[in-house]
């Protein structure tokens, strides 16, 4: 036996009673569970701790952090043993080298401009290989960017694709879930994915779904119109055939004040109806993007330098502030955009760090520092409800996703605390969800979301992606004040059967790969 675990509270993933008992790792595998009386190379004293599955982090843009930094304690710190990328339908692959210009361009705000990085790959397989190649500190499964691939087949126009262009996007598509993909992700508040019509999405989604993969959509509005854009989502992937995961599913804005329970309403109609469906949430009420995405889809119309040259027409920005304030932009939610709940979260360039921690006062401060940092700006919008992000997580089909940004002086404090403040804050703290069901939400449930049978559950045979953490004492250390203080009460993390944290340190362990839910031969 590698190592033992002795006298942990096992609280396995799913969601029933938690018990005692030592637990055995050997070659990367739960081994045993029960009383082990034989010794290991390596024991662990475990009395005190829980110990669950690895946590999965459903919603993550981590796609150029992993390259970049191997300590990567943001996530390894939580507990979180894989992570979900390609995220709202914008990331590096698939592409050719036009397209990856444009969307390095387009999502600097999230991952940075990634001149640190060398972009060797251009399909779905290329990037995977480049991940197990460099060796990464967590797990990563990754989805088909719908955006991307809409800007690679079509470009950032906003009209319906032709035929030939449509088939060219079912192609990308399936070539990326040949390659390992697990779905699909949109983002429909995001240019270009937003251009795309329902009958599109749903033309992309029947392929998804002919590979066993699932639809991951950022829909068209968390504000006003909310449930409508919900309701498309659950019948485009009735009508595909598709699994659905809802991303970061919230009820935002005061039009929404109080209004989960019809949500939640709607996806148990559709569940009691057959539908396959899930969800992932983050435990706070802001929510954080980029500047740029809140503007009107017509502003984006034709990539990043046609919305810098629209920013810098007096006329242009004119129209854009009009749909911003007066008619409720379709990039912020259909709402009217109050400036105040707008607070820059970072700045690409760092000579621009004054606004970091500002709230905006009005549309020409946003568009000055959007031409001067070149679209780069991430905010937070302190847009949520309290009494909505408690009632979803509650769900049975609920996951969670820390949608964490990682980028800018002043991340939002989920990149860094999701997982220890469920387990902190909404468990012992508030009591909204039992430790054994919060486990189940982190870890089981998004395992079987991602069809991997090897994972989630603390069972013999399993990997050992495993978290060890106090109960009493687990709890975020980020605050918005300071994002990216580490979390307290997880001494030890493991990925299989290694130690990526141990006593409360990141051990050099690059333990990740790429979980890839089909057959794949690399280069």
């Amino acid at each position: 036996m590698d190592l033992v675990i002795r006298g942990a509270r096992v609280v396995d993933g799913t969601g029933g009673p938690s018990y005692t008992a030592d637990v055995g790792v050997h070659e990367g595998r739960i081994a045993e569970i029960g009383r082990i009386r034989s010794g290991g190379r390596h024991t662990v004293d475990a009395h005190g701790l829980a110990l669950a599955p690895g946590f999965v982090d459903m919603h993550a843009h981590s796609d150029l952090a992993l390259l970049r930094d191997p300590d990567h304690s943001a996530k390894a710190a939580q507990g979180v043993t894989l992570e979900v990328l390609g995220q709202d339908g914008l990331s590096y692959a698939p592409v050719d080298d036009r397209t990856l210009a444009q969307v390095r361009a387009a999502i600097t705000g999230w991952n940075g401009a990634g001149e640190d990085i060398e972009f060797g790959w251009r399909d779905v397989g290329g990037y995977l290989d480049r991940l197990d190649r460099t060796g990464i500190a967590v797990n990563a499964a990754y989805l088909v960017p719908q955006g991307t691939v809409r800007a690679y087949a079509i470009g950032w126009d906003d009209r319906p694709a032709t035929p030939a262009e449509l088939d060219r996007m079912r192609t990308l598509v399936a070539e990326g879930l040949a390659q390992g993909a697990v779905g699909l992700s949109s983002g429909l508040t995001y240019t270009p994915g937003m251009y795309a019509s329902g009958t599109e999405l749903t033309e992309l989604c029947r392929v998804v779904a002919a590979y066993g993969g699932y639809y991951c959509p950022h829909h068209r509005s968390y504000g006003r119109g909310a449930l409508d854009a919900y309701a498309e989502m659950v019948e485009l992937s009735r009508e595909a055939g598709c699994a659905l995961h809802l991303a970061h599913a919230t009820m935002n804005f005061a039009e929404n004040e109080g209004r989960a329970g019809a949500l939640l309403a709607l996806l148990d109609d559709a569940l009691a109806a057959g539908a396959d469906i899930t969800l992932d949430s983050y435990p706070y009420t802001p929510g954080c993007t980029t500047l740029v995405a809140l503007l009107p889809s017509w502003a984006g119309e034709g990539g990043p330098q046609a919305v810098l040259a629209r920013l810098r027409d007096d006329a242009e920005a004119e129209r854009i502030r009009y749909a911003l304030e007066v008619t409720g932009a379709d990039g912020c939610h259909g709402v009217p955009v109050d400036w105040a709940t707008i607070e820059i979260s970072g700045t690409a360039d760092p000579a621009l760090g004054a606004y970091v921690g500002t709230r905006l006062r009005d549309w020409d401060t946003a568009r000055r520092l959007l031409v001067e940092d070149r679209l780069g700006p991430t905010v937070l919008q302190h847009v949520g409800h309290e009494e909505n992000v408690r009632a979803i997580m509650r769900h049975r089909v609920h996951t969670g996703g820390s949608d964490g940004i990682l980028q800018g002086a002043k991340p939002h404090p989920r990149a860094y605390g999701t997982f220890p403040h469920y387990l902190g804050r909404y468990v012992r703290e508030l009591g909204v969800l039992s430790l054994e069901e919060c486990v189940a939400h982190l870890s089981g449930r998004p395992a079987a979301r991602l069809r991997l049978p090897d994972r989630g559950l603390v069972r013999t045979g399993r990997r050992a992606d495993l978290v060890l953490f106090d109960p009493d004492t687990v709890a975020a250390g980020s605050t918005y004040e300071n994002p990216r203080a580490l979390p307290a009460g997880i001494p030890h993390v493991l990925i299989g059967g290694r130690f990526v944290m141990r006593d409360g340190k990141r051990t050099d362990a690059l333990a990740g790969r790429s979980v890839r839910r089909t057959p794949y031969r690399g280069r």
